[in-house]
């Protein structure tokens, strides 16, 4: 092998590194975990249900023959903190470890804010701000320990920007933002890097019906520097850099994959 080739492996390399993935059995979420896979990590993929998670651990168990990656189900619910607590359990009892944590699960509602009842962002917030607080937390226990640890929460470019008729969806990725900022302050010391990715707008089956419609996808063409809808499979790299030793001194950042939407005026 080629020494530069040697290198540029050993930079994303995940071989030995223990995952867990949340929202895991379809779109963003099961790409970064086949994504981990396929650089050698051993993934936990989370969902709801074990059902939902069959043929996502299917295709990350593919993606990770050749470079020894494996993927396992674990089914929770993220916003059950004593579920959420019982899953990092089963994974050090199994596995002695947890390296990398992403919080990928996200819900939306979108409404406008004079008809959006105070008890509909509570739960927003529970699913998309409280629930990967309270993972972060967990999965900082044995990442102390280990004096290593990598947490990636998945934000949106709905963080730095706004639309009408979003602003729970917003509030919650903001906050969600400023929560990565705040944990790598104070879990760097710790060797934990702390960073996020915010994703722009992806074909995702969430997304099929503004997929489908041609406005949607002429206005994007004119909005985006990359005139496209981003595909689920262009998420992984970002997750892998995150999570591997090319990122060791990038830690409180969010990182825009987003076809240059931000970029784009």
């Amino acid at each position: 092998m080629h020494p530069s080739t040697s290198v540029a492996t050993s930079l994303f390399s995940l071989q030995g590194r223990v995952a867990l993935v949340t929202g895991a059995s379809r779109g963003l979420g099961l790409s970064m975990a086949c994504a981990l896979t396929a650089h050698g990590a051993s993934v936990w993929l989370n969902g709801r249900s074990v059902e939902g998670l069959v043929d996502a651990v299917r295709q990350a168990d593919t993606a990770g023959a050749t470079a020894g990656g494996a993927a396992h189900a674990l089914p929770f619910d993220v916003a059950d903190e004593h579920a959420a607590t019982a899953a990092v359990d089963q994974i050090l009892a199994t596995q002695g470890r947890l390296d990398i944590l992403i919080n990928n699960v996200g819900q939306r509602r979108r409404e406008p804010f004079d008809t959006l009842p105070a008890q509909a962002l509570r739960k927003v917030l529970e699913a998309n701000l409280v629930s990967a607080w309270h993972l972060c937390r967990e999965a900082a226990r044995p990442m102390r320990a280990q004096g290593f640890g990598r947490i990636i929460n998945i934000t949106s470019i709905a963080g730095p920007i706004a639309r009408a008729g979003d602003a729970a969806y917003t509030t919650s990725k903001g906050a969600l933002a400023a929560l990565t900022r705040a944990l790598a302050a104070e879990l760097g010391p710790h060797g934990i890097n702390v960073n996020a990715i915010a994703p722009g707008f992806f074909a995702t089956e969430a997304n099929a019906t503004m997929v489908e419609d041609p406005g949607t996808n002429t206005w994007l063409q004119q909005r985006s520097s990359l005139g496209r809808w981003g595909h689920a499979d262009e998420i992984g790299g970002a997750a892998v850099f995150l999570a591997s030793p090319a990122a060791s001194y990038v830690t409180g950042h969010v990182l825009a994959v987003d076809g240059g939407y931000l970029a784009h005026f």
